[in-house]
């Protein structure tokens, strides 16, 4: 729902905004603007507020005691359990200002304010309004007004963190069932009650009237971010807290069974592997996989679900044709425990259809590389906004070339879903995923544009690689079969590392086809549970100083998560740095300019 807005001037020093209130309080402070979209989880270090994403313009910012101004969050559902750590200490900003609403990050104050008493103001003021922030230095935000100074005004009194005494009585003008009323009402046990809370409280901002129900879940909130994200789900455990539908688990921090083994200190490996267990304690599937659409229960085309781990919510809708939206962590289970969801976003036919076209030029024969940069290209031309791609029709991407895809952009962007004309389900005919009734733009994309994603990837400037990173998002059996094929009879350099990260079910189905004991003969590392997102020392070798990935989205967060720089290649030139220990610095075929043709001779 578009924020109404107001401008008008106070004096020469100042000028006020009206907006939307999503959370309601007051707070002033230092303003802390950026007019890219920021993913909390991977962007944020949750314990000192600092922005960690080295390719974010707030890139060492810290923002504990700011009004922070984004255009809207963006990447991965784990976001609101970052926002929610950053609450239950001493780092949050004072007040969030946006440009769109944004459910991960309300979510995370909506539980904080819920469990913690802790709480921020967060309006939404629309995009036109937003633009006026640039240059302003110090913000005042007064329930749905935000007045704006050019310097720091002489009566200043920053806030901090507002502590919430009272809860308010709950009340809900949505159309709700006999079954939700019950769940409202506490009959069904506390758990679901406050999950239904919350479930409508977001609905309510969604602009939600009314309630569906769905089929199944995947739980993202099972990522331990800090104390607070096992103090929520320990509290839903205590308050009997049950799942209503077939609900699967996404990786968790650790490999629950080899964490010692793999040298992990016990102060995070026994929180992070109780998390998992509280979740499974509530009747999830003990699954731990961030690549859900590999597992038997994968959703059918049409089926209402309720996914978070953002790259599975892109899969789901685009690949797959499930209905879901980029549900935060926390909402996730909330929806879990009682089976129904808001009626809104790509849950409905009308909010699945393309708002821009992207189209591609004309490209040589692809190798594995082209798809996640791709993805990660187009993220960051959309934001929040659903493309069609055009010019792949005769390129038969893969699954796992589509997976690829979907992981870097869904790391770049908020949208939930692509298109891609020829290719994905919906998009088989390009015409009806458009706007019938309005003109959709169109972004045409350059190999020179693609060079520099690619450049900005590609963070290492050393050669000298010290680990291989491969399954972000976890390997597929596909993926295992390709792998086994280039390393066949070759065996990694010493100094090097290689590890991958996969699901419990389909490393048994390699295991199975043969592929793990050449994998093991080549000198790889096999990890289940967590994932690239999750790990750091030492399975990422305190002597490595760049990495190398096949993976868009890891080749994104790796600087900020783990202080490494990074080389980003092909799966080939990831096993040929593997044997090597050095990354081969090329240009894969496609993105190479052609060369120039020579005029005839004419005799």
């Amino acid at each position: 729902m578009p924020a109404a807005m107001e401008f008008s001037s106070l004096s020469a020093a100042s000028c006020v905004l009206q907006g939307r209130s999503l959370v309601a309080g007051h707070a002033e402070g230092e303003l802390l603007f950026a007019d890219m979209g920021l993913s909390f989880w991977g962007g944020v270090d949750p314990f000192t507020g600092e922005v960690i994403d080295r390719h974010h313009p707030l890139n060492g910012q810290c923002l504990a005691g700011r009004v922070l101004a984004i255009p809207s969050g963006r990447g991965s559902c784990t976001g609101s359990s970052v926002m929610m750590e950053l609450l239950s200490g001493e780092h949050a900003p004072t007040a969030l200002v946006m440009a769109e609403a944004d459910e991960i990050l309300t979510l995370g104050v909506l539980v904080a304010e819920r469990l913690f008493q802790r709480s921020i103001a967060v309006l939404c003021i629309g995009h036109e309004a937003f633009a006026r922030l640039r240059g302003q230095a110090y913000a005042r935000l007064e329930g749905e007004q935000l007045t704006l100074y050019p310097q720091r005004p002489a009566d200043a009194q920053p806030t901090r963190v507002a502590s919430v005494h009272q809860q308010p009585a709950f009340s809900t003008a949505l159309a709700l069932s006999e079954g939700d009323r019950a769940l409202l009402d506490g009959s069904q046990g506390q758990a679901a009650q406050v999950a239904m809370q919350l479930v409508l409280r977001m609905a309510e901002l969604q602009g939600a009237t009314e309630l569906l129900d769905v089929t199944q879940a995947h739980i993202d909130g099972c990522i331990y971010t800090g104390p607070a994200s096992l103090r929520f789900a320990e509290q839903l455990v205590a308050w009997g807290a049950k799942v209503r539908v077939p609900t699967t688990l996404n990786s968790i921090s650790v490999d629950q069974r080899r964490w010692r083994a793999l040298g992990i200190d016990a102060a995070f490996g026994e929180p992070a592997s109780a998390l998992g267990d509280a979740y499974m304690a509530m009747g999830a599937q003990l699954s731990f996989t961030c690549a859900p659409y590999l597992l038997d229960s994968a959703p059918a085309a049409g089926e209402q679900i309720v996914w978070a781990e953002s790259n599975a919510v892109v899969y789901a809708n685009s690949v797959l044709g499930a209905r879901t939206l980029k549900y935060p962590d926390y909402l996730d289970i909330c929806i879990a425990l009682t089976g129904r969801a808001p009626k809104v976003g790509c849950h409905l036919d009308a909010h699945r259809l393309a708002s821009l076209q992207i189209e591609l030029p004309t490209l040589g024969e692809l190798d594995d590389a082209f798809y996640p940069l791709l993805g990660y290209h187009i993220g960051l031309l959309c934001g929040s906004r659903i493309p069609l791609v055009r010019g792949l029709e005769h390129a038969q991407p893969t699954l796992d070339d589509l997976k690829a895809f979907g992981a870097a952009f869904a790391t770049s962007s908020a949208a939930p879903l692509f298109h891609i004309a020829g290719v994905t389900p919906e998009a088989l005919a390009p015409e009806k995923v458009i706007h019938s009734d309005q003109t959709t733009p169109t972004e045409r994309i350059s190999l020179d544009d693609l060079r520099r994603s690619w450049d900005e990837l590609n963070s290492a400037r050393d050669a000298e690689v010290g680990l291989i990173a491969l399954g972000n998002p976890h390997f597929s059996l596909s993926e295992f079969a390709s792998l086994a094929a280039l390393c066949q009879g070759r065996h990694k350099h010493a100094a090097v590392s290689l590890a991958i990260t996969c699901g419990r079910a389909i490393l048994e189905q390699a295991r199975a086809a043969g592929h793990i004991a050449v994998l093991e003969a080549f000198g790889a590392t096999l990890i289940t549970d967590t994932c690239w997102c999750m790990l750091g020392e030492p399975v990422v070798p305190t002597h490595c100083r760049s990495l190398m990935t096949n993976s868009g989205k890891y080749a994104h967060y790796a600087p900020g998560l783990v202080g490494r720089s990074v080389h980003f290649a092909s799966l080939a030139e990831c096993v040929d740095a593997a044997c090597s220990g050095q990354a081969s610095g090329r240009l894969p075929r496609w993105l190479q300019p052609a060369a120039p043709v020579e005029n005839p001779t004419h005799v």
